[in-house]
C-alpha cells in the first residue's frame, strides 16, 4: 500500500503541467481550433506563433480556464484547473481606470488572497518602473504603461503558470528588455511560461519549445532546449507553406 502511494505520489510530480488532447473551439459556424494537442512539462516554456486569425488568443483562454472547448480535455498538474496557479494577460488589461495602478494591484492580490498585497503592490511596481506614478489613476496611463501593469497584475499571485498573449505589445525597447529578462528569471525558477508573440526573436530567447498555429491547427512544433531562430524561423515558413 505504501509503495503504491509513493508510486502515485511521483506520477503527479512527474506530470506534465497543462495537456491538451484534441481540443477543438468552435464560436457558431466559426472552428477556432481544430484538435490542438499540446504538452507543457513543469516550469516549461512555450511560444505559441501564427498569423492573424490563426486561432492563437483562443488557445490562451483555453487554457486559462476563460474559454471552455468544445471538444478534448485539459489536464493541469495536480488534477483540476486552479485560477491561483495560473496567471493570465490578454489583450484586455482587466485593469479598473478609476482606482490608482496601486489600488488595482492591491485589490488584485486581496482578490487571490495574497499576503500582505500592499508590499506585494510596491515590489512589482517598483520592478516594472512604475514606482513614480503609482498613486496615479490607471485611467490616465499610456498603452505601454497600462501594459506594464496589466503584466504586474498577471503576477500578483506568484503564479506557477503564465499565460501571456502578446506581451511586448505597447512597450518600448527598455521596457520590453526588462520583461524579457524578468520571464528568463521566472523560468529559471521553475515557472511555467506560454506566450503568444509575432517577435519570433524573442521566442526564441525566451522558450524552449514552440508551435505554429495556422487556422486553428497545429502545423509545426519544435520541442529543443537549444531552440534557435534560425530554426524557430524556417518552421514558421514550413508552417506557412504547408497550410490549406
Amino acid at each position: 500500500m505504501r509503495e503504491r502511494a509513493r508510486s502515485r505520489a511521483g506520477a503527479r510530480v512527474n506530470s506534465p503541467q497543462l495537456k491538451l488532447r484534441g481540443v477543438r473551439k468552435r464560436y457558431a459556424s466559426v472552428t477556432a481550433l481544430r484538435g490542438v494537442d499540446i504538452t507543457l512539462a513543469p516550469g516549461g516554456s512555450l511560444a505559441i506563433l501564427g498569423p492573424n486569425g490563426a486561432g492563437k488568443s483562443t488557445l490562451l483562454r483555453v487554457m486559462a480556464g476563460l474559454a471552455h472547448p468544445t471538444a478534448g480535455r485539459i489536464e493541469f498538474a495536480g488534477g483540476k484547473h486552479d485560477r491561483g496557479q495560473v496567471g493570465y494577460l490578454g489583450h484586455a488589461t482587466l485593469l479598473y481606470p478609476e482606482l490608482t495602478a496601486r489600488e488595482n494591484l492591491i485589490f488584485a492580490g486581496r482578490l487571490y488572497g495574497v499576503n500582505s498585497p500592499q508590499a506585494r503592490a510596491d515590489q512589482l511596481l517598483a520592478e516594472e518602473g512604475l514606482g513614480e506614478v503609482a498613486e496615479r489613476r490607471v485611467g490616465g496611463f499610456s498603452r505601454g504603461m497600462a501594459q506594464r501593469l496589466s503584466i504586474a497584475r498577471a503576477r500578483v499571485h506568484s503564479p506557477k503558470l503564465l499565460l501571456l498573449d502578446e506581451p511586448f505589445t505597447g512597450l518600448d525597447e527598455p521596457a520590453a528588455q526588462r520583461l524579457t529578462e524578468r520571464l528568463t528569471t521566472l523560468s529559471a525558477e521553475g515557472h511555467g511560461l506560454v506566450l503568444t508573440t509575432h517577435e519570433i526573436s524573442r521566442a526564441a530567447r525566451l522558450a524552449r519549445s514552440a508551435v505554429i498555429l495556422v487556422d486553428g491547427t497545429v502545423q509545426e512544433s519544435i520541442d529543443s532546449d537549444a531552440m534557435s531562430e534560425a530554426e524557430l524561423r524556417a518552421a514558421y515558413a514550413r508552417a506557412l507553406e504547408a497550410a490549406p
